[in-house]
């Protein structure tokens, strides 16, 4: 049966191509996807600056979370934690440079500070002179600088003995140049070096180092000092190869772990629509073939022979596609990768990689796909009775069997779940985590049923088709409740096209519209002061605050923190935003419960109310936290707080948290005007205020707009590779009707035969094209409701999303338009000939 199998392919060029496109896409993309995650487990940048180090040591980015509460935990029941990543940059003691020293096989250790500056008004990082061997950079002129003093690279246009205005930690310094050294390789970021005590206090953080760089004595084994140098650093990471990229650009490292989710949500998005598009592809394609399948079985072929004749073919054609997608993934996958890097969601540094694995799970997925949706197809087949196969090949009309029935009831039963779970369980933007995935279950749900839902919708829309097409429209009804399990086959990838991209455009529009609601209700501010390198100067609140028409000044931080007392299984930490005590009130507009933001000094905390119910914490009370670099304090609660649902922040002192995070100061200041102040009066004297400073100045237009594009990144993200999978069902859309427009030339042929003229078949396939279309966009709409719905009851308090209803309009007028082009152009070309030879042609 194989080699019959093999013969039947040349014969039925239609459904292999339609098999093959619907395989091949589903494992391009998928192994696309692969890549991407391949690349985020990796993580893998090319030292640049400390690629002469052969080991590094950086801060441990970890702790021990556990996963329960830890009264009830023994210390040593290392099974009960889990690894919560810390969000800012873990940095070492310099003591442990020493220590690194008197390791065997260690022929020096330097440790390496790295802060923002702008040097001539252009960025770049500073460092201590001493690190300069870590790249290894050399002087090409002048020497080492000394107190005052700094050496910049042989790019820079400045030269020996000329004075260079440097901005850093928010104020301006005059430095003269000692020297100008250049690097072997080429270094992304521009480097300024200074003496070591500049470059201590420039950084802000004395007595710590960011990296600490190891070199081996000629000969030792990397490998073993490696080891040796992780017993004396405890707690830290030690590097060695590739892996040292991540000590250099940190961000590499969250940007890879963000890189995996994305990957592994949208791949998995991605095998789920391959399934369907695959088995819906096959399914009609052995409808089609139904005719001769059932001659088959009359002359004595058994139905295993069938079986595996189907299975045959699918599979043959399966290995086809599934090789070319291997070969042709890693491109699709560095082309997302690239779109990623241009667009700030991941770093330029971090190196792509596809291996052959990422290929294999792709061809695997697709393989398997084939697999299931032919087992299925062919034991359908081999059940047709010899005595019935004739009848039974003349119009499909048995569809409903014990399979659908499961796979509905329990799609629609998680489906249902996962409602319930969002409206009584989640608050806030985090009931996405719950919806989203629902409309999969939803349309994977509809999809088992949709052959008695269209004849249904079918029955209902046949008056008004009707009135509107008279006889054409009639016959369109006609034929597609006589063939309704061939439409169902057209009206699911439509189906799946419209639920997937309503409910994920509109949840992501709706969660952003909500972040910038609460954003714009929480920020009163009139005017936003921003540091134009490395943060701003603790004192500039003062000199805010003094300056005519301003009710209040705060500096504004944003970091993470996790609460160990009282116990929070969170391993994300939650999010904290630090405010300067005197102007947060005037600034935000955080409802103060209980207690008074202006006690917020020191080591303090206002809690959100509901953490303090949560936790049972109130004013008076102790709360012990651990800041984003891992650094543990305890704070006394001072207010509680109303904040929005799923916005909820935990307020710190800017001089608590900001100290504590990678800058080490606050990167904006927030600045409210007196009533009796225009905003615009406002901005210009803050300007004035603030000349000579290296900061910049905008008015509320300014800030919102920031805040629009850092959440327009990630929606960003969700558009590419949601569309991706649209455009793989849009393409799954067209292949199933041309596979099902093309195979009716006989029947047109003989329509025309009886006395229709060819406009008029043209019509009646443009009306079955519509209806198709409509059901399919209802189904799909009904699928994305199932997700939407209870997300916006629970996020917006309301059963419609936030968005422009040109989005759906936009989505079901492509999902209509297409589905007439799929049908009425085959249907043309189909028709093109003289009536009487496509009457007695075959289908294929």
């Amino acid at each position: 049966m194989l080699r019959l199998a093999f013969r039947t392919l040349r014969l039925r060029k239609g459904g292999f191509i339609g098999t093959f496109i619907a395989v091949f896409f589903g494992a391009l993309i998928v192994a696309s996807c692969g890549g991407l995650m391949e690349t985020g487990i990796r993580s893998n940048a090319e030292p640049q600056r400390l690629a002469a180090a052969p080991i590094l040591v950086t801060g441990g980015q970890t702790f021990a979370l556990p996963k329960e509460d830890p009264a009830s935990l023994e210390a040593d029941d290392k099974r009960k934690f889990e690894d919560a990543r810390l969000p800012e940059r873990v940095r070492l003691d310099n003591g442990l440079v020493s220590r690194l020293r008197s390791v065997p096989g260690v022929s020096n250790v330097v440790g390496e500070v790295s802060f923002p500056l702008a040097a001539g008004g252009k960025p770049a990082l500073g460092h201590a002179w001493d690190s300069a061997v870590l790249t290894p950079y050399s002087l090409a002129a002048g020497a080492a600088p000394a107190a005052g003093e700094v050496v910049v690279e042989s790019t820079s246009e400045a030269k020996p003995g000329d004075v260079v205005e440097v901005a850093a930690r928010g104020k301006i310094e005059s430095f003269r140049v000692a020297g100008v050294a250049g690097a072997p390789r080429s270094i992304t970021q521009a480097a300024v070096f200074f003496s070591a005590a500049d470059a201590a206090r420039l950084s802000g953080h004395p007595g710590k180092a960011d990296v600490i760089g190891v070199f081996t004595t000629p000969g030792a084994d990397v490998e073993a000092v490696q080891a040796k140098v992780a017993e004396v650093a405890t707690g830290a990471n030690v590097l060695t190869g590739i892996d040292r990229g991540v000590a250099e650009f940190p961000e590499a490292d969250s940007s890879g772990s963000n890189l995996i989710v994305i990957a592994a949500v949208s791949g998995g998005l991605s095998v789920m629509v391959a399934m369907f598009v695959v088995a819906s592809t096959l399914s009609l394609s052995t409808q089609q073939r139904s005719r001769e399948l059932a001659l088959m079985r009359a002359i004595g072929t058994t139905p295993r022979q069938l079986r595996r004749m189907v299975l045959g073919e699918a599979l043959a054609v399966g290995l086809l596609a599934t090789a070319l997608a291997a070969v042709l993934g890693p491109f699709l996958g560095e082309w997302l990768f690239g779109q990623l890097v241009e667009n700030g969601v991941v770093p330029a540094v971090l190196r792509f990689y596809q291996g052959w694995l990422p290929a294999v799970v792709g061809a695997g997925a697709a393989m398997l796909a084939v697999f299931i949706a032919a087992f299925f197809a062919g034991r359908r087949a081999g059940k047709i009775r010899p005595t019935e196969a004739l009848a039974e090949a003349a119009v499909t009309r048995r569809w409903l069997t014990p399979t659908r029935v499961i796979v509905a009831v329990l799609c629609f039963g998680g489906g249902t779940a996962l409602a319930i779970v969002t409206v009584a369980v989640m608050t806030g933007p985090i009931a996405a985590s719950t919806a989203g995935p629902a409309v999969i279950l939803w349309a994977l749900g509809v999809a088992m049923i949709t052959p008695g839902v269209a004849k249904v919708m079918t029955a209902i829309l046949q008056w008004p088709m009707r009135l509107l097409g008279g006889i054409d429209a009639r016959l369109a009804v006609l034929n597609t409740r006589a063939g309704i399990v061939r439409a169902a086959g057209a009206v699911t990838p439509i189906m799946l096209a419209v639920g997937i991209a309503t409910a994920n455009i509109y949840l992501q529009t709706t969660q952003q519209e909500l972040a910038n609601q609460a954003f714009t209700e929480d920020v009163r501010a009139d005017a936003v002061i921003a540091s134009a390198a490395g943060g701003l100067s603790p004192d500039l609140v003062q000199r805010i605050q003094g300056v005519p028409g301003v009710a209040g000044a705060s500096e504004y931080v944003t970091s993470s923190v996790f609460l160990e007392n009282p116990y929070d299984s969170s391993d994300e930490g939650r999010p904290a935003v630090g405010l300067t005590a005197s102007g947060a009130g005037a600034t935000t507009d955080t409802k103060v419960v209980q207690g008074d933001l202006k006690a917020l000094t020191g080591m303090t905390v206002a809690l959100p109310e509901v953490f303090a119910k949560d936790f049972g914490r109130g004013v008076g009370d102790t709360v012990g936290l651990r800041l984003g670099d891992g650094t543990p304090v305890d704070v006394e609660v001072v207010a509680v707080t109303s904040q929005r649902p799923g916005f909820e922040s935990l307020l710190l002192p800017a001089g608590l948290l900001a100290p504590h995070t990678t800058a080490g100061l606050a990167p904006q200041m927030l600045v409210r005007a007196t009533g009796d102040v225009d905003p615009a009066a406002l901005t210009d004297r803050l300007r004035e205020a603030t000349a000579g400073l290296p900061v910049s100045v905008g008015d509320r237009a300014a800030l919102v707009a920031a805040h629009d594009k850092d959440q327009a990144v990630g929606a960003w993200v969700n558009y590419l590779l949601v569309g991706m999978i649209i455009a793989y069902t849009v393409i799954s859309v067209a292949n199933t009707l041309v596979m099902a427009t093309v195979r009716r030339r006989r029947e047109f042929g003989l329509q025309r035969l009886t006395g229709s003229t060819r406009a008029q078949v043209l019509r009646m396939a443009g009306f079955e094209g519509g209806l198709v279309a409509l059901v399919g966009i209802v189904l799909g709409t009904v699928a994305a409701a199932g997700s939407i719905v209870p997300f916006c009851l629970v996020a917006a308090d309301s059963l419609l999303p936030m968005g422009s209803p040109l989005i759906y309009l936009t989505i079901i007028g492509l999902a209509a338009a297409l589905a007439l082009a799929a049908t009425l152009v085959p249907a043309w070309a189909a028709t093109r000939g003289q009536a009487v030879d496509a009457a007695t042609a075959g289908n294929d």
